[in-house]
């Protein structure tokens, strides 16, 4: 019999999921001005040629113009209190 028949199935895969690389606002303290998807990769934050999400786990004091494929709430939220924008990259 062969061999994927013998391996039992279980669960589910998602091949359709949309998968991102996560940034917390605690890793973009030292930057400043505007920081793009090619500014993290730069960085060694996230790698290249995935979509980006930003987390708002972590503090931020300086203005940040931040470009990503996606934010969370409390990311936005902290990011416009300082005084940056957040601006939604397409995928």
């Amino acid at each position: 019999m062969p061999l994927i028949r013998r391996v039992p199935k279980r669960g589910f895969t998602n091949i359709f999921r949309t998968r991102y690389q996560v940034v917390n606002l605690a890793s973009l303290t030292d930057m400043s001005g505007e920081v793009t998807p090619d500014v993290l990769v730069a960085n060694g934050l996230v790698r290249p040629g995935h979509l980006v999400k930003v987390l708002g786990d972590g503090e931020i004091k300086s203005v940040l113009q931040i470009q990503a494929h996606k934010f969370s709430a409390s990311a936005k939220v902290k990011i416009e209190a300082a005084g940056g924008t957040c601006e939604v990259l397409e995928s």
